[in-house]
């Protein structure tokens, strides 16, 4: 965190709660004129504040401010330079906790007031002219110097921190955030573009943002800071985590529904079973008829509580990401499905090239199981009945295709089959699926941050294809 502070405001030092200097950037030694330096980090040994503060009583008053406010703001003092010079500076800072977590330190940032005296004027003229744009902007911008301290705000910034746009000049920028490290992190690139930082308004309320920053080029290509942008992502984080709180609720409630179902359905299944082993020669067909469809209703109720189950477990804590052989996951899929593919007169073609994926190996499984399954119960009849596995190395992800040579699915129902509860018709069974398999594979495609769609058309068969990111 701190050689990000330095790289971003250069002149940083840390003090502990006595005072002791136990860290200082190198600009910050430049400064003092030490041109000697070996590119070390600079890490000293815990001197007094004076060895590197001539006034001993503007140090005190920068304690009492910063024991009273927990911060510090333009605070005047003087540098004492190696060749017994003092420099004129500002000290700015802010307190941040130890690494052992005891008592908390601070990180001191230092400019001179002679950079202050004459600051670029080209990057004035820079920020009055892009202010005439930018007002009006809704998007908070800020225009930082090349030492990290804001030169311009327009307006938005205060509906976002609630600090004025004037109220934030000359502050350095690293201090509106509550993490110093990842904000000076963000704009020098180190952090991905959709990387949350949280920031805090000024009434106390947390604002999750992400940042956007570029060079501030004047006319003669030369960079004069950065302009940086806060895009506010604490409504749709809120509504995120409404959504999984409301997500995991109903995951919550599906458990125990499902749980309170199976246990009169088991009683039911026990005594239709006691009923046919014990009573089938004492009745008539229309009776054993009778009692055939309360089965059958039973285990088509028990196969709906499972595929319900299953569906709230995925995206679960218990699901681990793992570079997956899938030759492994076909090769135990054909051969448990055999029996099936043989009674039905259907060739499954798995892919001859071993493949690594990386996925879920118990989610991987049900994708195959749910896709293969499905073509078998809704390919129809067809001569020379095949389902046909192929996975395509694309450069950033994995593309699964399960294609079979079936009787296809109409356009208008592309969609629709994967949403909860919908089907396409009676299976070769005759009987009605759950309607929950391909939602199944949708969810599963969606936690491993995956896709999924089919392509086809009546009587040509379909393919489902399903991608998987390869990092």
């Amino acid at each position: 965190m701190l050689e990000g502070l330095a790289r971003l405001h250069q002149a940083v030092f840390v003090a502990d709660a006595d005072g002791r200097v136990i860290w200082m950037s190198e600009e910050l030694e430049r400064l003092r004129g030490e041109d000697d330096l070996d590119g070390s980090t600079g890490w000293k040994a815990g001197l007094p504040g004076h060895d590197y503060f001539a006034d001993v009583a503007q140090l005190d008053e920068i304690r009492r401010r910063f024991a009273r406010d927990g911060q510090v703001h333009g605070a005047p003092a003087e540098l004492l330079g190696c060749d017994g010079l003092r420099v004129p500076v500002e000290v700015d800072g802010v307190r941040i906790p130890s690494i052992d977590a005891g008592v908390p330190l601070f990180v001191g940032i230092v400019r001179p007031l002679s950079e202050r005296a004459t600051r670029d004027r080209e990057l004035r003229e820079t920020a009055e002219f892009l202010s005439a744009i930018l007002e009006s902007s809704p998007v908070p911008v800020l225009a930082v110097d090349p030492r990290g301290f804001v030169q311009y705000a327009n307006p938005a910034i205060e509906g976002l921190l609630g600090h004025t746009a004037a109220t934030l000049i000359d502050k350095p920028v690293a201090m509106l955030a509550g993490s110093t490290g990842e904000l000076a992190s963000a704009i020098l690139g180190d952090l991905p573009d959709d990387h949350e930082i949280e920031f805090c308004h000024t009434d106390g309320t947390p604002r999750f943002v992400t940042v956007a920053a570029s060079a501030l080029r004047i006319a003669d290509g030369s960079a004069k800071g950065s302009v940086i942008l806060l895009h506010d992502q604490t409504a749709r984080r809120n509504v995120a985590e409404d959504l999984r709180r409301k997500n995991s609720e109903l995951e919550h409630y599906v458990q125990n529904v499902t749980h309170d179902l199976r246990s009169p359905l088991v009683s039911l299944l026990g005594f239709s079973r006691l009923l046919h082993q014990e009573y089938a020669e004492g009745m008539d067909d229309t009776a054993r008829h009778f009692l055939d469809r309360i089965e059958n209703a039973g285990h088509a109720m028990e196969a709906l509580i499972n595929d319900l189950l299953e569906l709230s477990r995925i995206g679960g804590t218990h699901d681990h990401k793992a570079h997956v052989n899938l030759s492994d996951v076909l090769n135990q899929l054909h051969a448990e499905m055999k029996p099936r593919l043989e009674a039905q007169a259907v060739q499954l073609c798995l892919p001859e090239d071993p493949i690594v994926v990386l996925c879920d190996r118990t989610r991987l499984y049900q994708v195959f199981s749910n896709l293969v399954g499905n073509a078998l119960d809704y390919m129809g009849p067809v001569d020379g009945a095949t389902i046909t596995i192929d996975v395509h190395e694309d450069p950033d992800e994995h593309r699964i295709v399960v294609r079979d040579n079936g009787r296809g699915i109409e356009p208008s129902q592309r969609e629709r089959i994967f949403e909860l509860f919908q089907t396409v018709g009676p299976r070769a069974d005759g009987r009605r699926g759950t309607g929950i398999g391909l939602a199944i594979v949708k969810k599963i495609a969606q936690s491993q941050r995956g896709r999924v769609w089919v392509e086809s058309r009546p009587g040509e068969g379909a393919a489902f294809h399903l991608t998987l990111p390869r990092s």
